[in-house]
């Protein structure tokens, strides 16, 4: 049975969205259990009514608007560093928070530990793409400032993933640059570039932010700080184009009776641009897999990271990073 410390104090809605998404999950996979780690009040009344779970009390929480790195240094009991202990401990195979990402970056970075040779893990998520097909895509914001060997290793990592997880036998890699052209970019973009060029790792060239919906890349990289804007930016468009078209329908008459034909697949849009399938970017580099959700998460989302984060557990993930870099 594959056991999966989830935090049940993560994220901006209340614990007990958390604890459904966690028995939705629960319900979902018979060989799955939990080790539920927040407060005694949140924790101990669900685990007590829920077969697979069980109760890691912790007495603090650490809030969304606390600087990571020191939360993670004062609050040593905060469910965030409890579930990375215990996943370092054995008590757990992997841990999954819609918390501070900064926190549980740290948390895990020092609680979980690195992967022999990894200099910075990266956050990294699949970003959907036309005609099913999907694109690995980091850093996320783990590292704003990053060094062309990093680079490198975000590459291999990605490419194990896109393997391992996404079942690509032989990933294309990118790197994320204003053109296609091997002479675009800044001078930090051209010195990844022949880093990458130089490595081993599957790059094929430079990927434009077009490439991240529309291309036929399976990994693209960049530092966190240009990654993070090219997600959020994603984000907002996705959350325009959706708020705007459902105000359109709502003022036409035409557009009402159409949109009831286009339910299914406007649902189906919409599903596939939240990422709740995926529920949230998986940190990759540490010792045991670590999944971040969406501080605005959901029911199924919550479901969703548990359930990845089992995955990769299974799918021996970590191993095959391990394994490419010693390549």
């Amino acid at each position: 049975m594959t056991c999966v410390c989830v935090d049940a104090m993560g994220g901006d809605e209340r614990p007990e969205l958390v604890c459904e998404g966690i028995a939705l999950a629960l319900e979902r996979d018979g060989d799955l259990s939990v080790l539920v780690t927040g407060t005694d009040e949140v924790v101990t009344p669900f685990c007590e009514s829920h077969e697979r779970a069980t109760a890691l009390v912790a007495s603090e929480v650490i809030a969304m608007d606390e600087h990571p790195a020191e939360a993670v240094r004062k609050k040593k009991d905060s469910s965030i560093v409890r579930g990375c202990a215990a996943v370092r401990a054995g008590e757990a195979e992997a841990f999954f928070s819609a918390g501070s990402t900064g926190a549980v970056f740290a948390a895990a970075t020092m609680g979980v530990g690195r992967i022999r040779g990894i200099k910075r893990p990266a956050l990294a998520s699949p970003l959907p793409g036309l005609n099913g097909h999907q694109t690995v895509f980091l850093d996320l914001g783990a590292n704003a400032d990053v060094r062309p060997e990093s680079i490198v290793q975000f590459a291999l990592m990605g490419s194990a993933y896109a393997r391992t997880v996404l079942g690509v036998e032989s990933p294309k890699v990118g790197l994320l640059s204003n053109g296609e052209e091997e002479t675009k970019g800044s001078e930090l973009a051209l010195s990844y570039h022949r880093a990458l060029a130089e490595a081993d790792c599957g790059f094929v060239g430079n990927a434009e932010g077009s490439d991240l919906l529309l291309g036929d890349f399976d990994v693209i990289v960049t530092d966190g700080f240009t990654g993070n804007v090219a997600l959020k930016t994603l984000e907002g468009t996705a959350k325009y184009i959706l708020a705007n078209l459902k105000a359109q329908i709502a003022n036409s008459t035409r557009g009402k009776a159409g949109a009831l034909l286009l339910k299914p697949a406007l649902k189906e849009l919409k599903d596939d641009l939240s990422g709740d399938a995926y529920g949230g970017a998986v940190l990759l580099g540490t010792k045991a897999p670590v999944f971040i959700g969406h501080g605005a998460t959901s029911v199924t989302a919550i479901a969703s990271g548990t359930a990845a984060a089992a995955g990769a557990v299974r799918s021996g993930l970590v191993d095959r990073i391990a394994a490419g870099l010693a390549e």
